[in-house]
C-alpha cells in the first residue's frame, strides 16, 4: 500500500483529497447538526447530482462542457441550491422545513431527465454517485484545498456567530447580529463542501460524513469545541480506513467510508453503555 501510494499520482490525490474531507465535512457537520439542519446536506447533494448529470449531458451534446471538469457545474448548482433553500424558508416563514423537499425534488428531478438525455450511468456517474480512488485528479485536488480555505476563514471569521445562532437563535437576531447573512454564508459553504466531497465519498453519501462521526462524538464530548475535535478524529479515522480497504478490496470508497463511520458509531455506543454500567457498578459498591 505504501509503495502504491509513493508511485501513483491518483493514490496520492485520493488519499490527500481524503484527508482534507474528513477534516472539514466533520468540523460543518458539528453545526449543522446542533442546527438540526442534517436533511439540507441531503438536500444539496441531491441537487449537486443534477449539476454532476447535466454536465456529463452537456459534453456529449457541446465541445467547450467536454473540456470542463463536472466538479465546477456541480458546485454552481449546489450554491444556486443553498441560495434557493435559504430563500423559500423566508418564504415560508412558519413552515420553514417545506424548503428542504422542494430543493430536494428538484434535484432529483432534474438528475432523472439529465440521466435519461446522457443515456443512463456511465462509469463517470458512478464514481460521483458512489465516489472512486482513481478518479481523483490533481484538478479535483486543488479544488478541494481550495474549498478547505474557503471552510477555514469562515470558520475563524464567524465561530462566535455560528456557535450562538447553534444554540439560541433567536437571541442571535435580538442582539443584532446579521444572522440572515451569516445563514446564508453558511449554506453555501456547505454546498461547497458537499461539492467538494463528492469525488471522494460520492454524491448519495456525502451527508452521512457529516452525520455519523458527530453523532459518535456527541456521545462521549462534554463541550462543544471536544465534540468537533472528536468529530474530526472519527472523520479523519473513517476516511483513512475507508479509502484502503477500498483500494485492496476494490470497490467504491463511499461505500466503505460511511461503514467504517457506522462501526465507529456503534462502538462508541457500546463503549459509552459499558462505561456507565462500569460506574454505576462501582458507584453502587462505594455507597455499600
Amino acid at each position: 500500500m505504501i509503495e502504491a501510494l509513493l508511485n501513483y499520482e491518483f493514490l496520492q490525490n485520493a488519499f490527500a483529497s481524503g484527508i482534507i474531507i474528513g477534516l472539514i465535512a466533520p468540523l460543518l457537520g458539528v453545526f449543522i447538526v446542533v442546527r438540526r439542519l442534517s436533511l439540507i446536506a441531503d438536500a444539496l447533494s441531491h441537487v449537486t447530482l443534477a449539476g454532476i448529470a447535466g454536465s456529463l449531458y452537456l459534453s456529449q451534446t457541446t465541445a467547450v462542457f467536454a473540456l470542463l471538469n463536472p466538479l465546477y457545474l456541480g458546485i454552481v448548482a449546489a450554491v444556486t441550491g443553498s441560495v434557493l433553500i435559504e430563500r423559500l424558508r423566508r418564504l415560508y416563514k412558519h413552515y420553514e422545513e417545506l424548503a428542504i423537499p422542494i430543493i430536494m425534488s428538484a434535484g432529483i428531478g432534474f438528475s432523472a431527465i439529465f440521466i435519461s438525455l446522457a443515456n443512463g450511468f456511465s462509469s463517470d456517474l458512478f464514481g460521483y454517485l458512489f465516489g472512486s480512488v482513481s478518479a481523483v485528479s490533481r484538478q479535483d485536488l486543488w479544488i478541494v484545498l481550495a474549498i478547505a480555505f474557503i471552510v477555514v476563514i469562515f470558520l475563524v471569521l464567524f465561530y462566535k456567530e455560528l456557535f450562538l445562532m447553534s444554540f439560541d437563535e433567536e437571541y442571535a437576531k435580538a442582539s443584532g447580529l446579521p444572522s440572515k447573512w451569516v445563514h446564508l454564508l453558511f449554506m453555501i459553504v456547505t454546498a461547497l463542501v458537499i461539492a467538494a466531497s463528492m469525488r471522494i465519498v460520492g454524491i448519495l453519501l456525502v451527508s452521512s460524513l457529516m452525520t455519523l462521526p458527530v453523532a459518535a462524538s456527541m456521545r462521549i464530548a462534554k463541550g462543544f469545541k471536544q465534540a468537533i475535535f472528536y468529530a474530526v478524529i472519527f472523520g479523519e479515522a473513517a476516511v483513512i480506513i475507508g479509502l484502503v480497504c477500498a483500494f485492496y478490496l476494490n470497490i467504491a470508497p463511499g461505500g466503505t467510508i460511511v461503514v467504517t463511520s457506522i462501526i465507529i458509531l456503534l462502538l462508541v455506543l457500546i463503549g459509552k453503555k459499558i462505561w456507565l454500567a462500569v460506574v454505576t457498578k462501582n458507584e453502587r459498591g462505594r455507597l455499600a
